[in-house]
């Protein structure tokens, strides 16, 4: 098999699934019990968390424990908006985000009377910061844009927008999902903005658990109502094993990233150049802001359905930014705000290496990609 999925999720490292069983077999108590076993929880949780905020540079309060990313970005998008509801009612976000961003600000508009602006890409899927500050109203009261797009790779310039949210008094959150592990962490605005999102299986960690970086003294109301967990932002029990592998991710992957840049930029170009030597095909996306392990293309005459599933027949796994659910296919919201025709964006088929990638599994893919496109095409047609 070969694997090109690493942005969906990775495999999780051996030494980091150890040390989660282990944590699951030495700290199985509730760390909110008050007895001797749940204290060794609860110090095994302050050391998870205390570890993860000396490496993102905050204090331990403001690291909060979720169940992965889109929990994050649901924390911050609606628990912010809710908190300052009554000093505004308008949310920005940009027209390309992963759809754990795009529904939460979509629920506010139909439910809860905001309003919202969704910011203008440029052809290679890019946000202008002045763009944002066009958009930015007295009313307000948070602004929303990604680090890394999950789709077609584009990079944002976050950094700048949130030094400008910052100058006009505006909140900034930005879902770095796709950064953590393969941009170095000063690059992607970890420090500059107020709520960061992040998740543990897209850097080797175990899934089902996530974090989310909020700036203090803000206090996003809680979107899951129980117990006072996570100093009362987020009720529920604690996914310690989870957490403990999580932190021992972040620890090993990200100050260096996993994704080691010269050697992906190097296969994905070489992959490029053998899919578009296939006529109809497309790349979409930055071609030099963009992460490292990620290309995307749009093919002329298929969708992707019948794409990867001839891919995965030649054993090749690969993605859409299509949403694919019993035989239905959702064109990429990311292509049509790229401007791409409605009918490619169907097509969209997502590249994403890893670690282990090998020219030989690149060379394996562009061998196979004409018989892919070919029958892709007779299918569709």
């Amino acid at each position: 098999m070969v694997y090109f999925d690493y942005n969906a999720t990775t495999p999780p490292d051996p030494v980091v699934a150890a040390l989660a069983a282990e944590a699951a077999a030495r700290a199985w108590a509730n760390p909110s019990s008050i007895h001797h076993a749940g204290r060794e929880a609860r110090d095994v949780l302050d050391d998870a968390r205390y570890r993860m905020a000396r490496l993102w540079q905050c204090r331990p309060s403001e690291v909060v424990f979720t169940s992965g990313g889109t929990e994050s970005a649901n924390l911050a998008i609606l628990g912010t908006a809710r908190l300052r509801r009554d000093r505004g009612r308008h949310v920005v976000a940009s027209s390309v985000e992963h759809h754990a961003v795009m529904h939460a600000v979509q629920h506010l508009v139909r439910h809860e009377g905001f309003e919202a602006t969704w910011l203008r890409v440029d052809a290679e899927g890019r946000v202008d910061p002045c763009d944002v500050a066009r958009a930015l109203r007295p009313d307000t009261i948070l602004v929303s844009v990604m680090a890394a797009n999950n789709e077609v790779g584009s990079l944002q310039p976050v950094a700048d927008i949130a030094r400008l949210c910052r100058e006009k008094g505006v909140l900034f959150h930005t879902d770095a999902v796709q950064a953590f592990g393969k941009l170095p962490a000063g690059s992607f605005g970890l420090a500059e903005a107020d709520l960061v999102s992040a998740c543990a299986h897209k850097v080797h960690g175990p899934r089902g658990v996530g974090a989310l970086r909020v700036r203090s003294p803000l206090l996003p109301q809680p979107i899951l109502h129980g117990g006072g967990h996570e100093n009362e932002r987020r009720a529920g029990t604690e996914n310690l094993p989870g957490i403990v592998g999580m932190v021992e991710a972040f620890e090993r992957f990200t100050p260096t990233p996993v994704f080691p840049e010269a050697q992906l930029r190097a296969l994905t170009e070489r992959l490029a150049d053998g899919v578009l030597a296939v006529g109809g095909v497309h790349r979409r996306g930055a071609t030099r802001d963009r992460l490292p392990n990620t290309v995307a293309f749009s093919v002329e005459g298929a969708d992707a359905i019948a794409l990867l599933a001839n891919l995965d027949l030649a054993g090749i796994c690969a993605s859409s930014g299509s949403a694919c659910s019993a035989g239905s296919l959702e064109p990429s919201h990311v292509l049509a705000a790229m401007g791409v025709p409605r009918d490619q964006c169907a097509s969209l088929v997502r590249f994403s290496l890893g670690r282990e990638s090998t020219e030989a599994e690149v060379d394996r893919l562009v061998a196979a990609w004409p018989d892919t496109v070919s029958r892709a095409r007779r299918r569709s047609g």
